[in-house]
């Protein structure tokens, strides 16, 4: 019934396989990839014609992740898969990225490649084995694809480089997170997050990738020799020689003279009059014939534009090849944010901003993994008017998800640790101009506010976006590269580090791969580039200001012994809810004993510290304290202290003179100041206020005689002597030197029947 071929090979440690024949088989090309435990399965179908007048490349891909998988039933309300997390939409672009550019210039027929995982093991992650199904299902479909590609994950550990690490372990245990794309002939995509990497460190990971990217390769074609379709006949015949010759002899000089206007908006004007004078040269011609004028006008465009770089090294705006555009950076730009930034390069410009927040505003992230949150959150927005256009104006969509992870890759491993800044943080980026890397341009107004805002960064960062011209054996790398450069040119390679090295490093090839060669020759250019931008920044904020702002939350850390958990929570959160509502501050306590004491206000976080240190600290004999009168008894009153301890003030104690009622001194809820005379083995602690100056909380000389030491029970002198026969007691005798008690109750100096047992004489 099914005719199932099937490849598999040892790689990194565990069994990579690929199936096709069994699952999806009315799709063009569908693959069932397990690696390890994990397995994921891939299906491409593609439309066999051509929507009339369309002249792009309409290719969708699509990442999902099935709870299922990991035996896990979604969070919410509506316990099914939604829309796509940011996992989902960044993996679906791991996948774009580097099929996109080997797909044949002219080919315009709809592609949709949806990638489901189905199994998820814990371990291996599914991104990568997502990226191995996708090239092996495009590669089978007999669509005209110039791959297979491979894909790996690398890491680097004791100076070692590792071969698909857990994706969670790649940072914690070492300094670097790659995800490399590749042809067997050279490099498609680079992603990656590292730990100040040196550029030869960068670039020998990036090597050895695609090394292990070769060996997928094979295997897909493997599989291909088996199972492949017949390709699809399609007619890509380059039939525009005429139309050129006639754009260039109409149009050719005002292209030509319009790149060669450094300002964006007057070199746009001029293009748009050279293509409306282009329509009109060919307004008698067919509708397909205009739409193949206006694709060829974009090559014009392009190969006046590289061909000035390569002859002579002029870029459109008149820079030399290494050259940056002028810089200005502003730190506190805004008067109420946490943390704030203006950072311009050229005709890109970001304001950026950086907000602090408690524990409770971290983010919620429910994944194959579970539940989890992150403390360090960057957004980025690209609205329409950046770059002068009218659009569309809400929900970031996949570019801006994209950009924003790519700044956050750069920026993370520059954060200070949690215990040292127990904040969460949230940067927003909102770009004003656009011709250029405006990701890049991110990463550093990014920084100068987290800067301002007083994140203890271990170094500040710079990004800069390298592009590439290659034609032949020629080649030009160009530091900073403007919005036209990259649409005409062959690379964008963005990087961005600190002065000891790379943190993170993305590229993406429109051509058919790059050469350890010109990676290289990048790579040092763009160090040169961070450099000089680190230094401008510099200008504006040189490290990270030692005072948060005054409109941001303060935090403080205090750590108690878990076995005093449960007294600072109280039965049902009793006190932890007190503790809240009295003093106004913001207080979490984790599992470790770990509490954190946040609020805007100093004198808050002070009092709710004061209040748990009493809670969880030892009252100590002799020691004097402030209290609370919480319950007024006939033999004395009961005061809170140390937040969470109660003692009793007995009546003899509250005055150096004599006291009828406790009341005639001590009313409930009153403050007062006593000293802790004795802690029993049972806890009771006994408290007075009379040794202590209640208006200054200075102790007080005690002017009250001492009391004649007791005697042992048994044979007293003029008591009961060894007769135990006789009278218990006598009218006036009893005790040596003894007081006439009298009948009970009447005694002088208080009740010792209403005495608490802890505090009644033997």
């Amino acid at each position: 019934m099914f005719d199932v071929k099937t490849v598999s090979m040892e790689w990194g440690g565990k069994t990579l396989t690929l199936e096709t024949g069994r699952i999806a088989r009315q799709a063009d090309g569908a693959v069932l990839a397990t690696y390890g435990e994990t397995v994921v399965l891939c299906a491409v179908t593609a439309a066999k014609s051509v929507k009339e007048g369309q002249d792009f490349f309409p290719l969708t891909v699509h990442y999902q992740e099935k709870f299922s998988s990991a035996g896990r039933i979604p969070g919410g309300f509506f316990k099914r898969e939604r829309g796509a997390t940011e996992k989902e939409t960044l993996t679906s672009r791991l996948i774009d990225r580097p099929v996109r550019p080997l797909f044949p210039e002219g080919f315009y027929n709809e592609i949709n490649v949806i990638a489901q995982v189905m199994s998820y093991d814990g371990e291996t992650e599914a991104d990568i084995v997502a990226m191995i199904a996708a090239s092996a299902a495009l590669t089978i479909s007999g669509v005209p694809f110039m791959g297979p590609i491979g894909a790996c994950r690398v890491g680097f550990v004791d100076g070692e480089y590792t071969l698909n690490p857990k994706q969670s372990a790649a940072l914690e245990d070492g300094r670097l997170d790659l995800v490399v794309a590749a042809t067997g002939n050279a490099v498609m995509m680079v992603e990656s997050e590292a730990k100040e990497l040196a550029e030869d460190e960068m670039l020998g990971a990036v090597m050895f990738a695609h090394d292990e990217c070769r060996k997928v390769v094979d295997l897909i074609i493997d599989l291909a020799e088996k199972a492949a379709k017949e390709p699809w006949e399609i007619d890509l015949s380059d039939n525009t020689a005429d139309i050129k010759a006639k754009l260039k002899k109409a149009v050719g000089k005002d292209v030509a003279a319009a790149y060669k206007l450094t300002d964006k908006s007057a070199r746009s004007n001029a293009l748009n009059a050279a293509r409306a004078k282009a329509k009109e040269a060919f307004a008698d011609e067919t509708p397909q014939t205009q739409m193949v004028a206006i694709k060829t006008m974009k090559k014009l465009e392009a190969e006046i534009v590289r061909g000035a770089i390569l002859k002579d090294g002029t870029r459109i705006d008149g820079r030399k090849l290494d050259q940056v555009r002028p810089i200005e950076a502003m730190a506190g730009f805004l008067p109420r944010t946490h943390g704030s930034s203006l950072f311009t390069r050229g005709e890109t410009q970001a304001i950026c901003t950086t907000t602090l927040g408690t524990k409770d505003a971290e983010q919620m992230i429910d994944g194959l993994e579970g539940l989890s949150y992150s403390s360090f959150m960057l957004h980025y927005n690209f609205p329409p008017y950046s770059v002068g256009e009218v659009g569309r104006f809400g929900a970031p969509g996949r570019r801006e998800i994209g950009h924003g992870k790519l700044a956050w890759r750069a920026l993370h491993p520059v954060l200070p640790k949690k215990e040292d800044f127990p904040y969460t943080i949230r940067v927003l980026s909102d770009i004003t101009e656009s011709n250029g890397s405006s990701s890049m341009a991110t990463v550093c107004g990014g920084c100068l506010s987290m800067m301002d805002a007083g994140v203890p960064i271990e170094r500040p960062v710079s990004g800069i976006a390298m592009g590439l011209i290659l034609e032949g054996d020629e080649f030009a790398v160009l530091s900073d590269i403007l919005g036209d450069e990259d649409h005409l040119g062959d690379m964008d390679f963005k990087v961005a580090g600190t002065e000891n090295g790379i943190t993170t490093m993305q590229m993406d090839i429109k051509i058919a791969g790059i050469t350890k060669e010109i990676m290289g020759k990048a790579l040092e250019q763009a160090k040169a580039g961070r450099a000089h931008i680190l230094g401008e920044m510099t200008k504006a904020l040189g490290s990270a200001r030692t005072e948060l702002s005054a409109h941001a939350p303060r935090i403080e850390t205090i750590q108690i012994d878990k076995s005093k958990i449960r007294d600072v929570i109280g039965t049902g959160g009793k006190v932890i809810r007190e503790i809240v509502a009295e003093t106004g501050a913001k207080v979490d306590i984790d599992d470790e004993g770990v509490i954190k004491i946040s609020s805007s206000d100093i004198s808050q976080i002070e009092a709710a510290k004061a209040w748990i240190q009493g809670i969880v600290e030892e009252a100590e004999v002799g020691k004097i304290y402030n209290g609370k009168v919480v319950n007024i008894v006939d033999f004395g009153a009961f005061v809170n202290f140390m937040g969470g301890k109660d003692g009793l003030v007995h009546v003899s104690e509250m005055k150096n003179e004599r006291v009828e009622k406790p009341t005639d001194v001590v009313k409930e809820g009153q403050e007062v100041k006593v000293k802790v005379l004795e802690i029993d083995n049972r806890g009771k602690v006994r408290l007075s206020m009379r040794v202590v100056d209640q208006e200054t909380g200075e102790e007080l000389e005690d002017t009250r005689p001492p009391k004649a030491p007791r005697e042992p029970r048994g044979d007293r002198d003029g008591g009961r002597g060894g007769d135990r026969r006789g009278p218990r007691r006598s009218g006036g005798g009893g005790r040596d030197g003894g007081r006439d008690r009298g009948p009970r109750g009447g005694n002088e100096g208080g009740d010792p029947g209403h005495m608490p047992a802890f505090l009644k004489d033997d």
